[in-house]
């Protein structure tokens, strides 16, 4: 068995246990070269180790072993993208988590209510049919708690998205702790969904205030932008084919602003699908500005304009029609719809 390695000395070469190389084995995901028919001894070919390695790497990254079934039946190019869009979920999963523990954190060093900044929300919110389409099927809603842009399509779109929109807006009456908001406000677009007329459906971006956070809830290619200290920042992931494909390495950004299928959901509220949607813990702090907005703005104002007029304009109303012009000004194709708010320390008595 000239060049062949034992188990011991395979396992020590690719950093993976004895233990995991026999259970790699009985999943058919990594076979012996050779196994002794007399003793069962398992020994392992020197070109086995590339393929080793790559699987204790995945499993140090904490990819589930199926999965690692199908990145290493890949090509490397392939396997790259795979463990890309894998990582991307990951990276998903952990915000969402490590909102909620600084949540818990915050709660229980926190000794009493004074010690919470109160905050408010200054707002203005407007929708426009834009210059080409028929109707109008977005919904733009701002109140002193709730922050909502939802785009609806289909044959009933409009009102998709006021549904959508009006499911939140029965929370807003609500006093809620943060660490039951995100539940209520996934109950509430599942809900909202299933009353949807069929072929209909419609995207949703809201922030919800509660205490010093804006918990979000987001499906589709709506988008929520937060301005701090003068830097721009999308805090909302689109949820389309292109932002897959720039996700996993197979198109620029630059790309997807021309590409024939830039405007299909990957994901929306619909009375035909189960789609969760991305729910988030958000800090909100005084001199923030915040922007929601559906797609009809982005696909014509680039970020850098968008920057300039959050930056400039003197209070919300005046950002929401400045970004309304834009658009329409560079064609209209959509419709657009715009919610800005400020943040700032509530009034004391």
């Amino acid at each position: 068995m000239a060049g062949m390695l034992t188990i011991g000395a395979f396992a020590r070469a690719c950093r993976l246990s004895p233990k995991a190389l026999r259970l790699y084995d009985e999943l058919g995901l990594l076979r012996p070269a050779r196994v002794d028919p007399e003793t069962g001894y398992r020994y392992y070919a020197p070109a086995q180790l590339e393929q080793a390695r790559l699987m204790a790497w995945l499993r140090r990254i904490g990819m589930p072993l199926a999965r690692i079934r199908e990145v290493g039946a890949l090509p490397p190019q392939a396997a790259a993208r795979e463990i890309r869009a894998y990582w991307a979920g990951v990276e998903a999963e952990t915000a969402v988590r490590r909102d909620l523990a600084a949540f818990l954190i915050d709660r229980l060093t926190t000794t009493s209510r004074e010690d919470i900044t109160m905050l408010e929300l200054r707002h203005s919110a407007r929708s426009d049919r834009g210059l080409v389409r028929a109707a109008n099927q977005d919904t733009a809603y701002a109140g002193t708690r709730l922050l909502a842009v939802a785009d609806g399509y289909g044959p009933e779109g409009g009102p998709a998205s006021s549904a959508a929109v009006a499911a939140l807006r029965r929370l807003e009456s609500e006093e809620l702790s943060a660490g039951n908001v995100l539940n209520l406000l996934a109950e509430a677009t599942g809900q909202a969904a299933q009353g949807m007329a069929e072929e209909t459906g419609t995207t949703l971006t809201a922030l919800l205030r509660t205490g010093s956070r804006l918990a979000l809830v987001h499906i589709g290619d709506s988008r929520a932008y937060l301005l701090r200290d003068g830097d721009l920042f999308r805090i909302t992931h689109d949820h389309t084919v292109v932002q897959s494909l720039i996700d996993e390495g197979r198109l620029t950004p630059e790309e997807a602003t021309t590409h024939p299928q830039r405007a299909l959901l990957l994901k929306s509220l619909s009375p035909t699908t189960s789609n969760t949607p991305d729910l988030h813990l958000q800090d909100a702090h005084p001199g923030d500005r915040y922007l929601l907005c559906s797609d009809g703005l982005p696909t014509v104002v680039p970020d850098a304009r968008i920057r300039h007029v959050l930056s400039t304009a003197p209070d919300p109303d005046t950002a929401v029609r400045t970004l309304i012009d834009a658009a329409n000004e560079a064609g209209g194709p959509d419709n657009v719809s715009c919610v800005v708010a400020d943040v700032v320390e509530a009034a004391t008595d």
